[in-house]
């Protein structure tokens, strides 16, 4: 072979070399969606944790939730932790048959997304969606919501404009997460009526004396009274790349009480961080991180367990 072929030949196997340490690269990259709600936050931020101890570069977008479906769909990201169902349907079902966005399983079981008010007006006589429309001038016919884009935002929009339950007349507040509650939090101390989009887990449901209306069907926020399933959801290919993570994230099933205690925690101390509180509720019952290693190994291939455990120690 004459110097110039070896010449190419060499440039050659060095573009080969180059492109498989890129796979390599490519193959340990894990990025995450979220969206900022508090349970969204504490779980996406464990899950975090657990795959960098594992060897894999994790990084993470904020963004609402019709974005972040978009980022998952045009493969800027590989996977959320926060598909609530039913209410997020009208959102996410279009990237679903799109063939792009795939829901790949159960995060959490038996949550809570729908209309709630404060006890006593509960007390009051307003318990179902059909009371809503009775009591309007002592709601000054608003509905607060959280963050514009947001799903829960949606079906309460749908029913203004739809003028179901009679709510023609009422307008939505949209707010954050931070402001709805502290505003409820206003009304409730003067005993003033409010309606406004509830949840659990969250820490709402421990420093507020509130209860969740019923009647809400399949086409506000499912026909269980609000109880919702939450799902993770995936870029379409993503659990074939990798399949390791993919073990992980079919393991990642998160107990309601985590996220509770973990968001009590967080509104107590104002200088926790969501990972510090999921990471001290984990160490309290080891069993439940445990399961989340079993038939998951490093990045690299090692067993997993040790490697968490060495971590969760420090």
């Amino acid at each position: 072979m004459d110097k110039k072929l070896r010449k190419l030949a060499m440039a050659f196997a060095m573009v080969i070399m180059i492109g498989f340490a890129g796979n390599a690269l490519a193959s340990k990259e894990v990025r995450f969606v979220y969206v900022p709600w508090t349970c969204v936050t504490v779980k996406t931020e464990v899950a975090q944790f657990f795959l960098n101890e594992l060897g894999y570069d994790v990084s993470s977008m904020l963004l609402s939730v019709p974005i972040a479906y978009q980022a998952l769909a045009s493969d800027q990201a590989d996977i959320f932790l926060g598909n609530w169902m039913p209410t997020m349907q009208s959102i996410a079902e279009p990237h679903f048959k799109s063939g792009k966005v795939e829901s790949f399983s159960v995060i959490m079981e038996n949550a809570k997304y729908t209309l709630a008010v404060p006890t006593y007006a509960y007390e009051g006589g307003l318990r179902d969606f059909s009371d809503i429309a009775k009591y309007g001038e002592k709601l000054e016919y608003k509905i607060y919501g959280i963050e514009e884009g947001n799903d829960g935002n949606e079906v309460i929009e749908l029913m203004i404009n739809e003028n179901m339950f009679n709510l023609g007349n009422f307008e939505l507040i949209p707010s954050s997460e931070t402001a709805m509650l502290t505003q409820v939090q206003n009304f409730a101390r003067n005993q003033q009526w409010i309606v406004f989009l509830g949840w659990s887990p969250h820490w709402m449901n421990k420093i507020i004396d509130m209860s969740y209306l019923t009647g809400s069907d399949e086409t506000t926020f499912g026909g269980n009274d609000g109880t919702a399933t939450v799902y993770i959801n995936i870029r379409t290919g993503f659990d074939q790349e990798q399949p390791n993570v993919a073990a992980f994230l079919n393991n990642f099933l998160v107990p309601i009480a985590m996220v509770n205690e973990a968001m009590n925690m967080l509104h107590e101390d104002s200088a926790m961080e969501p990972l510090e509180a999921g990471l001290a509720w984990l160490r309290a019952n080891p069993e439940i991180y445990r399961g989340w290693m079993d038939g998951v190994t490093t990045a690299d291939g090692q067993p997993a367990l040790p490697v968490i455990e060495a971590a969760m120690a420090k």
